[in-house]
């Protein structure tokens, strides 16, 4: 019995001492420094996918995967080789090595971090001595009350730039709402359908200001609730000064918790599901070249938008694939890490599945379309064909492998069907080591600002 516990360490040893070195070298590791991150990306990987190759030759019940590639092949395996845990646990490490998949690719963008306010330093006096460039700031609605509306309008027409409009684009067709403007001085446009939702609100507000005998220069899309800051134009018209710039984007800040922080009454501690994507990811990817529009609280040069038409339709998640036409025609999208807006993150669970359904759609539609990672004529970069195909994984395989992860233990517990087969020296070997140093690279990466559960 006294023999038990050595053994377990001396059969684990070698992947608790790597993960023990990699985590105690973090404190002396700078996150901003890209050879440090790419270092810790690199631990995170080899450590990942040494549990993925015990998982795929070692965990399976009764057979190795190879075996079974084998058998799927050439037929050399009996019709009765493949038992329930067999074909439950396969279906489970399929998902578990796409999810993996997943996160090497996200791994790979977070070794590198772009920040952009050095820039704008640099530039706001080549702005100041500039002809004041025209703006106008469309306010997209449909149904939002009259509070939402009154403050974000109030935020947009006190911004600081002096040549700025501010519209409001009304789908909802309200006479108050057409009142409301008059009395703040701003603008009002409505059309006589909902056609293509926010993308046709968009391409028709265009249509509208194109024809006026001053076209603007720049537009700045707001969503109904973001209440922009005084100097959010400001800022994001100073990184305008490189003309290959088509899209500025900014992170997306909520003055409210998200349905995870109220359901689990940590809103003071926890961070929004959304910090990690806008803090850490996207600045990782404007780093390789990659970032993209996120809809509201972005600036947007109007000349390359309408060369391709304006917002395109072909999917509801029109701000992602604006970024890929414009990119195709030489135009990029930077990210601008500052908070320079404050808006409503989803109040109730329903509007939160509703808002990620959407999301989910609109990458399958892109993905499917013209502009897919697979399709040779779209003139994707290298770097966007993986960022889609990362972005696909995590929408699909990702989700489908969390909820495997829910439905394994249930099928253990009620039928015995063992999906894994695995000793506790096999978890303390592969696994354990694989999930702490995850989770700290990830924290330090983040400065906490991501806690999975």
């Amino acid at each position: 019995m006294n023999l038990v516990f050595p053994n377990l360490l001396a059969d684990a040893w070698l992947g608790i001492a790597f993960g023990s070195i990699a985590i105690a070298s973090l404190v002396w590791l700078d996150r901003n420094n890209a050879l440090h991150r790419t270092i810790v990306c690199s631990v995170a990987i080899i450590l990942m996918w040494r549990y993925m190759i015990w998982r795929l030759f070692g965990s399976l019940p009764e057979q190795g995967l190879w075996r079974y590639m084998i058998w799927r092949l050439f037929g050399s395996l009996p019709e009765q080789g493949l038992t329930l845990d067999y074909c439950v646990g396969v279906i489970f490490v399929s998902g578990e090595v796409l999810s993996m998949l997943s996160t090497t690719m996200a791994l790979f963008f977070l070794t590198k971090i772009r920040n952009r306010t050095p820039d704008v330093e640099a530039n706001l006096p080549w702005l100041q001595r500039q002809p004041a460039p025209l703006v106008d700031v469309l306010i997209c609605t449909y149904n939002e009350n009259r509070l939402i509306l009154e403050q974000t309008i109030v935020g947009a027409m006190s911004m600081n730039h002096s040549n700025a409009r501010v519209w409001i684009c009304d789908d909802g067709r309200r006479e108050w709402l057409r009142q409301l403007c008059k009395e703040h001085g701003c603008g009002y446009i409505t059309r006589k359908d909902n056609a293509h939702a926010k993308a046709g609100n968009i391409n028709n507000a265009l249509v509208y200001l194109c024809d006026l005998g001053t076209p603007p220069e720049f537009i700045s899309i707001l969503d109904a609730d973001f209440v922009p800051k005084p100097d959010f134009l400001t800022r994001c018209l100073a990184l305008m000064r490189d003309p290959s710039v088509g899209i500025v984007q900014t992170p997306q800040h909520f003055v409210n918790p998200d349905p995870i922080q109220g359901n689990l009454a940590l809103s003071r501690v926890w961070p929004d599901e959304q910090r990690y994507f806008f803090d850490v990811l996207m600045a990782s990817k404007d780093a390789w070249g990659a970032a993209f529009c996120c809809g509201t609280s972005s600036v947007i040069r109007v000349n390359p938008l309408m060369q391709i038409g304006g917002f395109p339709t072909d999917s509801v998640t029109e701000d992602y694939l604006v970024t890929l036409r414009l990119r195709q025609i030489g135009y990029q999208t930077i990210y601008l890490n500052e908070q320079l807006s404050l808006g409503l993150a989803p109040e109730g669970l329903k509007e939160y599945i509703t808002q990620r359904s959407r999301w989910c759609l609109g990458f399958v539609q892109i993905c499917r379309g013209k502009s897919g990672p697979l399709r040779l004529q779209s003139r994707l970069t290298f770097v966007d064909r993986i960022i889609l195909t990362e972005t696909f994984l995590y929408w699909s395989a990702a989700h489908a492998f969390r909820l495997l992860a829910l439905i394994i233990p249930i099928l253990f517990l009620l039928f015995g069907i063992q999906a894994v087969h695995a000793s506790f020296q096999d978890v303390l070997s592969y696994f354990l080591p694989c999930f702490i140093v995850q989770m700290s690279i990830l924290g330090w990466m983040t400065q906490a600002r991501v806690m999975p559960i």
